[in-house]
């Protein structure tokens, strides 16, 4: 492991302090490429407008036109928590700005798969739908979408993975990577297109006449913005009485559509996308919200579920607490229990769902340690204990279950920095020769481009895959498994030098003792972190005085050491091997509480020995 430093530009750093950014956080937003204090305005008139983002006219002509002719609307979600919020957003957007007939329908991860196909249409259709609206999906459903054309539905595609050779033939797409878009921000999750997508429906129904432009105050963009002012708990009605959209009569007050943020910045943070600017203006919006107490009663039940605060919510809290209890549905039950819980404005049908949510994250957690320890054993057989691991690493048991492999390829990923994949045992029916794997990968290798490479080059291996650059999905048979496990090493050797299998950590260097303050630590945790902006990380040299194992299975190392002169306690989750006197650590920060009483503790991510 190599801890490296980042680079501060000092004048960025001064041109924000001179700005009256506070001194820490000028230093760490220059080192992440902000280079003015207006950058930093995180208001809905700063927000990208929906006008840069290819077919969105398209889209909201087509939901305008079928709202006006009271035409039934479905939408195909994901099994993944920006998939669930994005279906959220969608469902109650839609109701917000007037449509009568809204539906959804969330694929099984088991028996459908990922995306819209072709079975899924024909379930769409036999609902009775006249348009099928997919969120998070969608741009790889060419078989899906042509089939739901021929029965007669129209089709919206909403979507930011990357497309494959060949586009649906949708009635309207948005998605970001689509060729031809030029939208800036091509790092927006699925549950922000979809929120886009209602914005540029919002100013298509005002232009109809619909709404009355002047009864909500709104950012510069004008047509485009969300609409700001007191952002109150959602409603269907959006404080304003119903009316079918297009109908005859007087305008009605233009519904404020900014209460959907809480759900935007949930799923933009559980999707890991990059935080560019524009997502972080999102995420930022949606904290704002939460922290006042405005939000769906199902968020505010997953916070209470979850043992957190919701009037200090932070990106953590969307990440590592709400996100996997709405993803545990996905994994192990429906998806459906967590759309509803995001959809209900029932206090107490919110507080039933979110505890069978935790209940669920609970049983994944416990069927994800003993995977993840037998896969870890399997990816260390593959070499010696003298030896390095191999480029890239594949593992398949039959045993595994398909609904946390994602989750373990990760952990494996994190602790050996290398790209890996965990295979299951298809559960469809008819499908127990296939394997479904689910791959982590890190940085300098693009996953999705390295299993193209790898469908190139052994024609029938893959029998589908999909995904991104850090994490991607595949099937493969059984029979075929140990060709891509050597495929894949293939590519990873060509692809990837020793630089690149060292595992780094950049850190923002050594902290100040004056920094560490419980409530340095509180403005540091307000602020928007996550993928592409990372949380502050400090490293220093320190002194060891002693160290213990903690916790139920004695597997987190728990450190008393000395920082700069000042005694500090720290904790190394997950990590049970001693450390030296004298070492240079990677942390980060975080207050203990105990008994009234706030201490700064470091939480260490790394140490190079």
């Amino acid at each position: 492991m190599k801890i490296i430093a980042r680079d501060i530009p000092p004048r960025a750093a001064w041109a924000l302090e001179q700005a009256g950014v506070h001194p820490l956080l000028a230093r760490l937003y220059a080192a992440r490429g902000v280079r003015a204090k207006d950058e930093l305005d995180d208001g809905l008139g700063r927000l990208l407008p929906p006008s840069g983002l290819k077919g969105i006219d398209a889209a909201a002509r087509l939901l305008a036109d079928a709202m006006a002719q009271n035409k039934r609307l479905c939408i195909v979600a994901d099994y993944d928590c920006d998939g669930a919020t994005a279906c959220a957003v969608g469902v109650r957007g839609l109701r917000l700005l007037g449509a009568t007939h809204v539906d959804y329908l969330v694929p099984d991860r088991v028996t459908d798969g990922y995306g819209l196909t072709a079975s899924i249409a024909r379930r769409v259709a036999e609902r009775g739908a006249d348009v099928l609206i997919t969120v998070d999906n969608g741009i790889a459903s060419v078989e899906g979408v042509a089939e739901a054309k021929a029965l007669g539905l129209q089709v919206l595609v909403t979507d930011h993975h990357l497309p494959g050779p060949e586009l649906p033939a949708a009635d309207a797409i948005v998605n970001p990577n689509q060729p031809g878009c030029t939208f800036e921000s091509k790092s927006m999750a699925g549950v922000g297109v979809m929120f886009y997508v209602l914005l540029a429906l919002r100013a298509e129904l005002r232009a109809r006449g619909v709404f009355d432009a002047s009864s909500a105050a709104g950012p510069p963009q004008g047509a485009s913005g969300p609409g700001t002012g007191s952002a109150g708990a959602p409603s269907p009605a959006g404080g304003s009485e119903p009316r079918e959209a297009g109908s005859v009569g007087a305008p009605r007050p233009q519904p404020k559509l900014d209460p959907l943020l809480t759900l935007v910045a949930l799923g933009t943070v559980a999707d890991v996308v990059k935080l560019d600017a524009n997502n972080r203006r999102l995420v930022a919006q949606g904290l704002k919200r939460i922290r006042a107490g405005q939000m769906p009663a199902g968020v505010a039940a997953l916070f209470t579920a979850a043992g957190r605060k919701a009037p200090v919510a932070t990106t953590f809290d969307f990440g590592f607490a709400l996100g996997p209890r709405i993803n545990a549905a996905g994994r192990l039950a429906d998806m459906t229990l967590g759309i509803e819980c995001l959809l209900t404005d029932d206090a107490g049908r919110a507080a039933e769902l979110a505890a069978t949510l935790d209940g669920i994250n609970r049983e994944r957690r416990e069927i994800e340690g003993g995977m993840r320890d037998q896969a870890l054993l399997m990816a260390e057989s593959l070499f010696q204990e003298d030896e390095e691991p191999p480029p890239a690493i594949s593992v398949f048991d039959p045993d595994f279950h398909e609904g946390v492999v994602g989750i373990v390829a990760s952990r494996i990923k994190d602790k050996l920095h290398r790209p890996t994949f965990v295979f299951a045992a298809s559960s469809a029916p008819g499908k127990a020769h296939e394997l479904k794997g689910s791959g982590r990968s890190i940085p300098g290798f693009h996953l999705r481009d390295a299993l193209d490479l790898v469908a190139k080059r052994h024609p029938g291996v893959l029998l589908k895959f999909g995904g991104h650059a850090m994490a991607a999905g595949c099937t493969v048979a059984e029979e075929a498994f140990d060709v891509f496990e050597q495929a894949l090493a293939q590519v990873a050797r060509e692809w990837l030098d020793a630089a690149a299998l060292t595992r780094r950590i950049e850190t923002d260097g050594p902290l100040a003792p004056e920094y560490c303050r419980a409530d340095m630590v509180d403005t540091l945790h307000r602020e928007v972190w996550g993928q592409g902006f990372a949380p502050p990380t400090f490293s220093e040299e320190v002194q060891v005085l002693s160290q213990r194992l903690v916790g139920e299975g004695k597997n987190h190392l728990s450190i008393k050491l000395i920082h700069q002169g000042n005694p500090i306690d720290a904790i190394w989750f997950s990590h049970t091997e001693p450390l030296p006197t004298r070492v240079l650590l990677a942390f980060r920060l975080d207050v203990n509480e105990w008994k009234g009483e706030r201490k700064v503790q470091f939480l260490v991510e790394g140490a190079q020995l």
